[in-house]
Formats: structure tokens, sequence, C-alpha cells
């Protein structure tokens, strides 16, 4: 059962060329959950990365916490329509935390503390596209936004950001995760309003 924060719907505001169509401008950061929120001890945080032969590349939080920092600025876009200009983050690159990985894969499945899953194309992962972050607008990430970490693709659908980032699976297949076995878009492009399969 899905959970929504009072007041996830926002008013129309005047166009803006970032703004892709059938998205409205909010200033507020709307939570929005697929299910309770998980309660993540940093002493047992572990991100990992596995390979389409099993091999795991695995980072505890001061570890992760040591690799070299991006603040990205960015727009975001969620599939329920609104969108929020300009926000704020701090966390580690996925180019960073795949630099040392082999792999031949062409498909990323995202897993979370709490069981969510997303699926993305590998390529949407790197060159500068998408972040582990643990840092909003200078504070620590809320949990309720996804904290301690969560991943961040702002290219993509907002669902595709999945929050309480535990695992990536790197695959020769794409594996739907849990909005996308639900009917949701396998890529969720907010420029082609891909929010359904059939979009």
């Amino acid at each position: 059962m899905s959970t929504f924060s009072p007041g996830f719907q926002g008013r129309p505001r005047p166009q803006d060329d970032r703004l892709p169509p059938g998205q409205y401008l909010t200033e507020d950061f709307p939570v929005l959950s697929a299910g309770p929120t998980p309660a993540v001890d940093l002493d047992r945080w572990q991100f990992s990365i596995t390979n389409e032969t099993g091999r795991q590349y695995s980072w505890s939080w001061p570890q992760f916490m040591s690799l070299a920092q991006q603040r990205p600025h960015v727009d975001i876009h969620c599939v329920t329509r609104w969108s929020k200009l300009d926000t704020a983050w701090q966390g580690v690159s996925l180019d960073t935390l795949l630099e040392n990985v082999v792999t031949d894969a062409e498909f990323a499945h995202i897993t979370s503390y709490g069981g969510y899953t997303t699926n993305l194309p590998l390529e949407d992962l790197t060159g500068g596209k998408a972040w582990i972050v643990h840092t909003f607008d200078g504070a620590d990430l809320d949990p309720e936004h996804g904290g301690p970490a969560r991943l961040l693709v702002p290219h993509l659908y907002f669902w595709k950001s999945a929050k309480w980032v535990k695992s990536i699976r790197l695959l020769d297949y794409d594996e739907p995760g849990f909005w996308e076995t639900a009917g949701y878009h396998s890529y969720g492009d907010p420029w082609r309003e891909q929010r359904y399969q059939d979009d």
C-alpha cells in the first residue's frame, strides 16, 4: 500500500522551459513512498554492486564517505507531475563506484532497504548522470526522503531514484522493478512523458 504525505498535489504554476510537459513546479519536497520508511543503522549500512558473474564489490558507510564527493545541482521530476528545480545534493558518482567493477552488463537492477526495486539501463548510471547521495540542501538526507543514502538519477522520473539504496545488480537482461511490474514505464523519461507502459 502506498503512502503519501498531505499536500503532495500542488497548484499549477507558470510554465518554465526546464519543466517537462505535464509537470507543475513546487517549492516543497513532497514525500511519496511505496511503503513504510525503513530504519537503517549506519553501523550496519552497506552498499554493494554485483556484476553479472556474481562478483561483489561493497562499501561500508565509512568507506563510502571516504570516496570522492560531488555536489550535483539538478532539477527533479516526479511521475505524479510535480517538479522541483535547483535541488542541491552531495554524494558519490556512480562513475566512481563503478570505476573498478569488471562488467559487460547492459542493465542494472537496484534494491533498497525495505525491499523496493527498480531497473535502469546501465548507461543511465554512468557518464555523470547518477549518484548515491547522502546530503540534501546542506543537511543529512532525511529518512523520509531516502536517508541515509538514495540513488539520484535526475534525468528520469523520480521513482527511478530509489530511496534507501542497498545494492545494484548488473545484468545482461532487463529485470523490471516494483513500479515497472505494476504498469509503470520501464524507462521513465519525463520529457517524453513515459509514465506508463504504453506511453
